[in-house]
This record gives structure tokens, C-alpha cells and sequence, in this order.
């Protein structure tokens, strides 16, 4: 009895003991993105193109095989700004030090402005597609991903019964740091 007693205490105090040893299996991360592309301007018969860029700030988590997270966006481009919230899930491929991933998020734009027809935008959703690569330096708290990125945002204002969408496309860095 004594045996059988010892054994039972003896694998359920090794099962309780050893998640205090090990990594944990998600990483809690915030960071910042910069990047530059060209936003396009829908409007009937009247597309317009033009050189943007974009800023923005993200806290998520990341767990093996995908991510979420939370990000605000500030996207500029020549006549136009505007200031987007969005939710993204990743989808990581198995990989050592670059990691490929795909991602979608959707969102709000909350406010932005056409200063050269000085018309105040709507708010609307938002849609993002992401496709890139996740660099992982070993035993340093920071990633790196490098990102090629689409955001559609649908009748963005009214003016004259046109009702705009505007498709914001770049290539994107971020930087991570795993708390």
C-alpha cells in the first residue's frame, strides 16, 4: 500500500511541477509599422492614384500556429488621411528563423478627410489582406516582419451621388516585442 501510495504522490507531484519549467506556449507582443505604397481613389469614371504611406501601432498574441491582434492604422497619402482600427488573424507556416504567414483583418475606418475637396469621410469597415514573412532572431525579445498589404475601404464619403471606395496597397515593416 505504502508503495502504490508513493508512486501516485510522486507522478502527480512531477505532473504539477513541470509547467513551471517550461516556455510558455504563447507570446504576448506590442509594436509599431511603417509603410509606403499607393492608394487609389474608386469614383465612377474617375480613379485617381497617388503615392501613400502608412503608420500604425499592434498588441496581440502569438501562439504556435497563428496570431491575433489589435491595430490602429494612420494612412496618408498626397489629398487624403484617414484613421482605421482593425482586428487581424495570421497564419503562420511552420518554419525555423523566416517564417512565412497569411493574414486577414477587418475593422473600422473611424474618421479621415479629402482635403482637396474638403470632404469629411464616413465611418466604414474595413478589410485587409497581409502576405509576409516573420524574421526571428534567436535570443532576442523582437521580430521582424516584412509584409505586402491591401486595404479596401468601401464609400468612404458622398459627394454629387458618388459614393468612392479606396484601395490602399504597400509594402510594410513591423518590429515586435515579445513581452
Amino acid at each position: 500500500m505504502k508503495l502504490k501510495t508513493s508512486i501516485i504522490l510522486s507522478t502527480t507531484a512531477m505532473a504539477l511541477s513541470t509547467p513551471v519549467f517550461a516556455n510558455p506556449v504563447w507570446d504576448l507582443y506590442a509594436g509599431a509599422t511603417v509603410g509606403a505604397g499607393a492608394q487609389t481613389v474608386f469614383a465612377d469614371d474617375h480613379d485617381a492614384t497617388n503615392a501613400a504611406q502608412s503608420f500604425g501601432a499592434m498588441f496581440g498574441v502569438d501562439i504556435p500556429a497563428f496570431r491575433i491582434e489589435a491595430e490602429y492604422n494612420y494612412l496618408n497619402e498626397t489629398d487624403t488621411y484617414a484613421h482605421l482600427a482593425l482586428v487581424n488573424a495570421y497564419f503562420k507556416m511552420p518554419s525555423t528563423v523566416i517564417k512565412p504567414y497569411l493574414g486577414l483583418g477587418v475593422g473600422i475606418m473611424m474618421s479621415g478627410k479629402n482635403e482637396k475637396y474638403d470632404v469629411k469621410f464616413d465611418t466604414t469597415p474595413a478589410y485587409q489582406g497581409m502576405l509576409g514573412v516573420t524574421l526571428d532572431v534567436p535570443r532576442l525579445p523582437f521580430k521582424f516582419d516584412v509584409e505586402g498589404r491591401a486595404i479596401y475601404m468601401p464609400d468612404v464619403y458622398k459627394m454629387a451621388d458618388i459614393e468612392p471606395d479606396i484601395l490602399h496597397y504597400e509594402a510594410r515593416v513591423k518590429i515586435r516585442y515579445i513581452f
